[in-house]
């Protein structure tokens, strides 16, 4: 059965029940020598215990996204079939423009959230430069196929979860095509192309989206196969004009990392509750070696590129959870990188899936914004630098809404 399936959530709480059950109905039933009895008792106890302990982790996990198969969970998966010396640039020389198109079957993905929306669609991707054989989900937005929008080329935004996270996380556990959907439909967003990758490439460690010769091209994978996958199978825009990459936790300091490093491949990275030290996550190989944290933080590239990349940074976070590291990049970037950061306070919540959820939407209103996709018809652009946070609700503090004028209002 599948880790996140219905048939083993429905499984764990029939098994819960009866481990409930069992003790109360046997527990002065139960016969025999005393060491017996004991023993029995001891097993009933362990049974409804073990039971509890794993639907309370399935419950969390199937909420957010963490492990999405078995494999992943037990630390057996790898998706790295080869991980040659790329170079500097991670195509390895190789001419990109003369590689032939790739047609991928795709087939509607599984799981919570997966059908919301018109439905999220999967295929498995054998990445032709990265060495990287995973899955990559595909949303595509409301116009797509319209007959009005029949030759329109549409922007693209991958999606990066944090570490352990599944790449179903942005749809199963933010909603980010529920949310954003509607808007869409009412162009108060642009109309995107969603698509997520699978960062979780090898057991048991953060690949910090890193390249690194003999072990894994997670940069490449993700900044080259699947943008060439996506362009090469859906009518979206050549990259890096309507590129985008977003992420949360371990998955915000790849967005930012990937944009700043390649504003040949993106225009744009939202970032939430990021980090820019590839410490910040102590499983992530590129955390390493001393080498290999200066080659993929952010602030260390912007400060020492000789020419300023052309690209725009979203960036929230809280006091010691990303805000502190967000100033850092806007201090150190100069024309025409730019940099928007929003405070988010700490009674918005931690560090979990609530604080992210309502980032969505003024996210992709920036998003709409620098990427240059029409004006927004209604809401704010982005949110202020510091909202009030007086009698606001949690949703509000963390899309950074909140006003002291709307509290007052509330009282």
């Amino acid at each position: 059965m599948s880790l996140t399936g219905t048939p083993f959530l429905y499984t764990l709480i029939a098994l819960s029940v009866v481990a409930l059950a069992l003790p109360l109905a046997l527990w002065s039933r139960v016969r025999g020598p005393r060491a017996l009895r004991t023993a029995t008792r001891t097993l009933m106890l362990l049974f409804a215990q073990g039971t509890a302990v794993a639907l309370v982790f399935t419950l969390v996990n199937n909420a957010n996204n963490l492990y999405d198969n078995w494999a992943d969970l037990l630390g057996t998966g790898n998706h790295v079939q080869q991980a040659a010396d790329l170079g500097a640039d991670g195509t390895g020389g190789i001419a990109l423009k003369r590689l032939p198109k790739v047609r991928q079957t795709f087939r509607p993905a599984t799981g919570p959230g997966m059908r919301a929306a018109g439905g999220v669609q999967v295929t498995q991707l054998k990445g032709r430069v990265s060495g990287v054989n995973a899955e990559v989900y595909v949303w595509l937005p409301p116009q797509y196929d319209e007959p009005a929008y029949r030759h329109h080329r549409f922007p693209v935004v991958e999606l990066l979860p944090g570490y352990p996270g599944s790449a179903k996380a942005w749809f199963g556990s933010l909603h980010a095509h529920e949310q954003l959907e509607p808007l869409m439909r009412d162009g108060q967003v642009a109309p995107f192309i969603l698509v997520a990758p699978r960062t979780n490439l090898l057991a048991g460690v953060d690949t910090g989206c890193a390249n690194i010769p003999g072990t894994v091209n997670a940069d490449t994978w993700l900044s080259v196969d699947v943008p060439m996958m996506v362009m090469d199978n859906f009518r979206a825009e050549s990259a890096p004009q309507g590129w985008a990459v977003a992420g949360y936790s371990a998955g915000a300091h790849c967005a930012a990392k990937l944009a700043v490093a390649h504003p040949d491949r993106y225009r744009a990275a939202v970032s939430l509750s990021g980090y820019n030290d590839p410490i910040g996550e102590r499983d992530s190989l590129a955390a390493q070696t001393p080498a290999l944290r200066a080659e993929n933080n952010p602030y260390l590239l912007l400060r020492k590129a000789p020419v300023p990349p052309r690209v725009s940074l979203y960036l929230s976070g809280q006091p010691h959870d990303g805000y502190e590291a967000a100033v850092a990049l806007e201090q150190t970037a100069k024309a025409p990188t730019t940099v928007h950061v929003v405070y988010i306070p700490r009674s918005a919540g931690g560090h979990t899936m609530a604080l992210w959820r309502p980032q969505v939407i003024p996210a992709f209103r920036w998003l709409t914004e620098v990427t240059g996709h029409g004006h927004v018809t209604a809401g704010p652009a982005a949110p202020p630098r510091s909202p009030s946070t007086g009698g606001a609700r949690p949703a509000e503090l963390a899309s950074g809404t909140a006003s002291r004028a709307g509290a007052v209002r509330r009282r």
